[in-house]
């Protein structure tokens, strides 16, 4: 079983997916090709790679990328639109190659699957040649919520998120370092690139993730109620977000309240997520800790473990979504309260697109 593939986009996903096919063994049938908007050589993944121009003054030239290709992952960014648009339904058109899409020009097109492994892989069938890969923060929502769907039905969704700087892209990232140099130098930041943040990142929280919208909400926020919707097959789920960047490089987090049809504790619900089979691509750190300080050095007997954003970073929870705080709502008859962390890099993009690939030669849809 082998495949050949290409890559659009050379910024952190699109390092990340290199990463990602080489750490996971994916088998391609010769060495990746990979482009992005003008030729050069780029290092991805510590390696080299000479990029092909895709340019739309020499647009027969440039699809003659995806000429041969079987599949071709298109790395996007949060909130990044028109690459797909550009490439993919004309490659698919004229060459007949898979296009998985982690942008967000087709997530909410009804034609196209929106697809979370663990959740509804079977969305992709031997006709998809198109698939969308979610917003980064609902690719780590949905992989909790559904498991517990299924023992108990969702019925409304209250989700705080608290995402990290790379979401926003590379530029993001140097940005934000740039300024706590600043902080730490000068004790204040006195500007930044108003085209990434509307503010200052550094040792602050900005509720505000791309644009807002006449209903109050930021376009980030309604992505989650969309998207999730979608994914998990409940047009009229109760979903309400508020999206919020954190001084953080890498990792978001997300605080969920969930009400459910039927009853669940958080017993159960602890036990479901802890099963492998029943809840794949999940890690629950929770329940009494483990650190000698909280009694030692805090007097805390009852302290709790708990995932942050710098566990993710480890390389064993890197490509999964890390569950904790898992706490009864007694405000509502059947609710629970409960923390999730992710790589957004990582589940929240890489490892997802990939990981639909690889379902796809499990299914026999890909791969020769």
């Amino acid at each position: 079983m082998s495949v050949k593939a290409g890559l659009i986009g050379v910024g952190p996903v699109g390092d990340r997916i290199v990463r990602c096919l080489k750490e996971r063994n994916f088998p391609l049938a010769q060495r990746l090709k990979v482009a992005a908007t003008w030729a050069r050589t780029e290092i991805l993944a510590d390696e080299e790679f000479k990029i092909f121009p895709l340019d739309v003054t020499h647009f027969e030239e440039s699809l003659e990328f995806f000429k041969n290709l079987d599949v071709v992952f298109f790395a996007g960014r949060e909130g990044a639109r028109g690459a797909s648009i550009t490439w993919a339904l004309p490659a698919i058109e004229r060459y007949d190659c898979y296009c998985i899409d982690n942008g967000s020009d087709f997530r909410l097109d009804p034609k196209v699957p929106l697809v979370v492994p663990e959740v509804n892989m079977d969305q992709v069938t031997t006709d998809t040649r198109l698939i969308a890969s979610p917003n980064c923060s609902t690719t780590q929502m949905v992989v909790v919520l559904w498991p517990l769907h299924k023992a108990a039905g969702i019925k409304r969704v209250v989700v705080s998120t608290y995402q990290s700087v790379s979401g926003w892209g590379g530029a993001a990232q140097k940005q934000f370092c740039k300024e706590l140099s600043r902080l730490i130098e000068q004790g204040r930041v006195d500007n930044c690139d108003p085209s990434i943040f509307p503010r200052p990142i550094a040792l602050d929280c900005i509720p505000h993730i791309d644009r807002f919208l006449s209903n109050g909400y930021t376009k980030e926020e309604m992505k989650l109620v969309h998207e999730t919707r979608r994914i998990m097959s409940l047009p009229n789920l109760q979903v309400s977000a508020t999206a919020v960047r954190v001084p953080v490089e890498i990792g978001h987090s997300l605080s969920i309240n969930v009400e459910f049809e039927r009853s669940l504790d958080a017993e159960e619900a602890m036990a479901i997520l802890r099963d492998p089979i029943k809840s794949p691509g999940i890690v629950v750190i929770d329940g009494p800790t483990n650190d000698p300080n909280a009694i030692a050095v805090r007097n805390a007997p009852q302290e709790l473990q708990y995932p942050t954003q710098a566990d993710v970073l480890q390389e064993n929870w890197k490509n999964v979504v890390l569950v904790g705080r898992i706490r009864d709502d007694n405000t509502v008859e059947h609710g629970l309260n409960l923390w999730c962390v992710s790589d957004n890099l990582r589940k929240g993009a890489a490892t997802n697109v990939v990981q639909i690939a690889e379902g796809m030669i499990e299914h026999g849809i890909l791969g020769t």
